[in-house]
């Protein structure tokens, strides 16, 4: 493992996959499965919690705490931190990976006592690579630029079996501890695993210039919800979202409505909240009541109703369809819910006769409304004008843009250039001031990268958004050395600063919260450029993204 992380500390992806086939040639079969796992972010559950190791770790290091946690701080990785802080230089046992994976599964039932004198003899024994992967293994936290594409590559290499295949067979909720090599990846096979979903297909940022023949492509509307696929084999119905997350008690109403049917596949679509007597989406803050709740009670799924709006259909009576082009596949789909489901299929719509003034643009979801499980509707457009248009008026709509697939498209995994694109509308922007700054973690721990914006409210600045992307490496610079002489106080990491640089804040949506001073919450917050041409007298108010919300209709 310890040579497996060196060979990886390269920005080479060809010298990256090549350490990945040679370990996964030499290593055992068990110690491969815990690599596949750990980098796939299938890691177990936390044995101990980051405030203890932290306690222990300035015990053991005899450090006052508040040294520990600045030393952490100004390294910004737990792990590192305390291998760092160790100077014990021994020699490591030889140790499988399987070893400490069994290890930290049996510690987890010992008292904490226990657990910490198990966590000084590790620390004591081990030389300062295994014991930086040691703590690694007990945080958590394995960032080391391999993505699952990179690991499915090295195992195709090495079984020769398809990288669909592999893909699939990453898939889902596998637990490292119950499973096996073997039989997850060499003898992986849909009905042994009737629960299981497929991989993702996603779609690319729409890149102007792309298309010129309008005919040979079908447009839908780009939904803001939640992506999922609703699993029905047999007796075994499950919901998963993207993150390959089971969500199905979450969303029992999804359940039964599939369950009802006389249906068995795999549906790929998008979870809105809904309203039924509009027979229309709502808006994602809605949604987001229903996020997390394991079991809802009947009275709380009435109040917050939900739908599972279809667009793809990926198996059909234990029928694999991905390999079939678009245009079939959502024959198939139509014929499915003509079939098994009570809403009609000849549900395109015309945009321009739905238009009857700019806060009254509708989506017309034909059939019966009290169905939980509706079909997407296509967006007849004829030449980009229209599509403009419609991309215009996407959030009176209450969705994102336009999703634009290629009719003779497969449904592939992750992302492939050219079969499906995703037109999303501009964002919201408003012009805010720096008020907080924070260091950020990992290589970003000497910085400040993590930025707090505030917004006027009255003759008030409060906060609204954090964001920490959108600048470059010399702004960063930049804003570094102008904070060292604007800082008025420090909190730790972090520090509160002048109110004087202003920034352009992008984000896609406004939502009132009383849980924030501002009254409003946003939604992927992100910095577009830093406005050294305006003052703080020149910021948004709360008032602004008050009326935007309104206008939308939230």
């Amino acid at each position: 493992m310890r040579n497996l992380l060196k060979d990886l500390q390269t920005n080479k992806t060809t010298e990256k996959l090549r350490a990945l086939q040679r370990y996964f040639e030499s290593a055992s079969d068990t110690d491969k499965l815990w690599v596949i796992a750990l980098f796939t972010g299938k890691r177990p559950k936390r044995t101990i919690k980051i405030s203890l190791l932290r306690e222990w770790a300035a015990e053991f290091t005899q450090m006052p705490t508040w040294l520990f946690e600045e030393s952490y701080a100004i390294v910004g990785d737990l792990a590192e931190t305390i291998t760092l802080l160790i100077n014990h230089q021994n020699e490591t046992p030889d140790f499988s990976l399987t070893f400490w994976m069994q290890e930290l599964k049996r510690v987890r039932s010992l008292d904490e006592e226990q657990q910490k004198q198990w966590v000084f003899d590790s620390w004591g024994k081990l030389g300062v690579d295994d014991r930086f992967i040691f703590n690694k293994l007990l945080t958590g936290g394995f960032r080391i630029g391999v993505s699952q594409a990179l690991i499915v590559k090295a195992l195709e290499n090495l079984t020769q079996i398809p990288r669909e295949n592999i893909h699939y067979a990453l898939s889902g909720n596998w637990d490292p501890y119950e499973s096996d090599y073997q039989s997850l990846i060499i003898e992986s096979n849909v009905s042994e695993n009737p629960i299981k979903p497929y991989p993702f297909y996603l779609a690319y940022p729409w890149e102007e210039g792309e298309i010129t023949d309008l005919t040979n492509w079908q447009f839908e509307y780009k939904w803001d919800g939640i992506r999922g696929q609703l699993i029905k084999r047999g007796d075994a119905i499950t919901l998963w979202s993207r993150g390959e997350e089971i969500i199905s008690d979450s969303f029992p109403d999804l359940v039964e409505c599939i369950g009802n049917s006389n249906f068995e596949g795999v549906l790929d679509g998008e979870i809105l909240s809904w309203d039924y007597v509009k027979n229309s989406p709502k808006p994602f803050a809605d949604l987001q009541k229903r996020l997390g709740r394991k079991s809802p009670s009947q009275k709380f799924i009435s109040s917050n109703p939900v739908a599972f709006v279809c667009y793809d259909v990926l198996e059909h009576s234990g029928v694999d369809l991905r390999s079939k082009p678009l245009q079939e596949r959502r024959q198939i789909l139509q014929d499915i819910f003509e079939k098994n489901f009570p809403q009609k299929v000849e549900n395109k719509t015309d945009f321009n006769s739905k238009k009857k003034g700019n806060n009254t643009v509708s989506i017309q979801f034909e059939g019966a409304i009290d169905s939980a499980i509706k079909l997407s509707p296509t967006v007849v457009i004829s030449n980009w004008e229209e599509a403009l248009e419609i991309r215009k008026n996407a959030k009176l709509l209450l969705n994102e843009g336009l999703m634009i697939k290629r009719l003779d498209s497969v449904y592939g995994v992750g992302r492939k250039r050219g079969d499906w694109w995703k037109w999303k509308v501009e964002p919201e922007t408003a012009d805010a001031v720096l008020i907080y700054a924070q260091k950020g973690h990992g290589k970003r721990a000497s910085r400040y990268t993590d930025f707090t914006f505030a917004l006027k409210k009255g003759e008030d600045l409060v906060p609204f958004a954090k964001a920490y992307s959108g600048l470059t490496n010399k702004e960063i610079e930049e804003i570094n050395h102008w904070i060292k002489d604007h800082t008025r106080d420090r909190f730790g990491p972090v520090c509160s600063v002048d109110a004087e640089l202003v920034f352009e804040i992008a984000f896609e949506g406004v939502n009132i919260s009383k849980r924030h001073k501002s009254g409003i919450a946003v939604r992927f917050p992100r910095i577009v450029r830093w406005r050294k041409d305006k003052t703080v007298a020149d910021i948004n108010s709360v008032d602004d993204l008050l009326s935007f919300s309104e206008k939308l209709g939230n």
